[in-house]
């Protein structure tokens, strides 16, 4: 044995491949940031005697949750405007906001507030999607969290930057300066392809595969967004990615409800990952992501949030379960997306879109020891007949107990052990108070 190993001891180990596994009676042994081992509990005092025992009866031990899309400074933004049409919620309600607060302080307090509410939650990393992505890098890294940020581009000035070349510039300097970083990694992060130039697509696709880093784009959200793409280039959105070299294996597409046989076939050929999120698809009334086709098909997709402020909440359980439901019922076939296909979505298929699968998503010896237990005992997931449905269709997010990421464990029995949540809650009000005066100036001003 060597010394600092850990042996976490639940009822139940989903290690998530090979799929649908549930293991009884074994055991899981950490040493520092890494899995040693998953093993029979018979085994245990034999290959690691005198090992510290962590005892997690009624609980389910599982990977972390990965959010695979995620604008988490905006959960400052939550519930500021709800019921409305995707282009009026932004230009109306979204953006004045931003345009009056974004700034380092707002992307601090807001991605705190965020990654608190994911930790508790059972994630344990996600895929932002923002503007000041050095300071929600930073914010994470404090918190013990793993992030993918975004290096943010779009064709408007903002507080971040104000021309292509400040976008790039600044961009590049956060690539450079997370290089060194443990626990967070970077992917360009174009906003849409309405609002960034082929030019800006191009250097982008030359900067991603020199660099060796994803390309996180939202595509595809709206009909709109097709009819805007003939106006302006008289081509599709899939066929101008496909000239200018992007929709390819790089390329994560966020929300993609618009697609036809032909387009999935498209992408299942050029290898995109699709980044679902069906919360927000369906509040914004934007359409709905054919999930079941694009399975079928072999794509690799993926679950994600969306941002708080157009979710509302930044709840993995919840978004996993709906994924399932939504899959069967815009499909008509009960059997598309079962209970350990919509985990898999929420794990090892976002490690895999994210380039980190060979690190988390799966619990197997040698990976980091990115993990969640939740507890089952719980009155509403009682019979655990099925532990990994019960998981997808029955469990809260207020059921994990406990989190570890890297080894390091971050929530101890429901409570943030790296977070001050009654500063975070203090902070966040402020925020409120401020946003909601700002809101009311804008629409006075409309």
């Amino acid at each position: 044995m060597s010394t600092g190993d850990i042996a976490l001891v639940p009822d139940w180990i989903v290690p998530v491949h090979p799929r649908g596994e549930v293991l009884s009676h074994h055991a899981l042994v950490m040493h520092g940031q890494r899995i040693s081992a998953v093993l029979p509990r018979e085994e245990l005092d034999q290959t690691y005697p005198g090992v510290e025992l962590v005892r997690l009866p009624g609980q389910v031990l599982l990977p972390g949750l990965i959010n695979a899309h995620a604008h988490s400074a905006m959960s400052l933004l939550r519930g500021l405007a709800d019921d409305l049409p995707l282009m009026r919620w932004l230009e109306d309600h979204i953006w004045p906001a931003e345009q009056a607060c974004v700034g380092a302080e707002y992307v601090r307090a807001g991605t705190e507030l965020a990654v608190a509410e994911m930790l508790l939650g059972g994630t344990t990393c996600f895929n932002d999607n923002y503007f000041f992505p050095d300071v929600a890098a930073a914010t994470a890294a404090r918190a013990g969290m793993r992030a993918v940020v975004g290096l943010p581009l779009i064709s408007v000035p903002t507080a971040w930057a104000t021309t292509e070349d400040e976008y790039f510039a600044r961009g590049l300097a956060v690539h450079q300066d997370l290089k060194g970083e443990a626990l967070v990694s970077t992917a360009f992060a174009p906003h849409a392809p309405y609002t960034v130039s082929d030019a800006a697509f191009r250097r982008i696709r030359e900067l991603a595969e020199e660099l060796d880093i994803p390309v996180h784009l939202h595509l595809l959200e709206t009909a709109g967004e097709i009819d805007s793409s003939h106006q302006q280039y008289r081509l599709h959105p899939i066929d101008r990615l496909e000239k200018l070299g992007l929709f390819n294996d790089r390329l994560l597409a966020v929300h993609m409800t618009q697609l036809d046989d032909r387009d999935m076939d498209r992408v299942a050929r050029a290898g995109v990952h699709v980044l679902h999120c069906p919360a927000s698809n369906l509040k914004l009334a934007s359409g709905i992501c054919p999930v079941a086709g694009l399975v079928d098909r072999g794509v690799n997709v993926c679950v994600g949030t969306d941002g708080a402020a157009s979710n509302n909440t930044l709840d993995m359980f919840a978004e996993m379960r709906l994924a399932a439901l939504l899959a069967k019922g815009a499909s008509g076939n009960p059997e598309a997306v079962p209970a350990e296909q919509a985990l898999e979505m929420a794990t090892i298929n976002a490690a895999r879109a994210l380039g980190l699968e060979e690190r988390i998503g799966t619990l197997e010896a040698g990976k980091q020891a990115d993990l969640i237990a939740v507890s089952l005992d719980r009155i509403e997931t009682l019979p655990v007949h099925h532990v990994i449905s019960q998981l997808v269709y029955a469990t809260g997010r207020h059921q994990v107990s406990q989190v570890w990421v890297a080894g390091r464990q971050l929530v101890r029995d429901g409570q943030a052990l790296s977070l001050d949540i009654d500063r975070i809650k203090s902070e966040t009000a402020i925020w409120q108070r401020r946003l909601e005066r700002i809101d009311r100036q804008a629409a006075r001003g409309a």
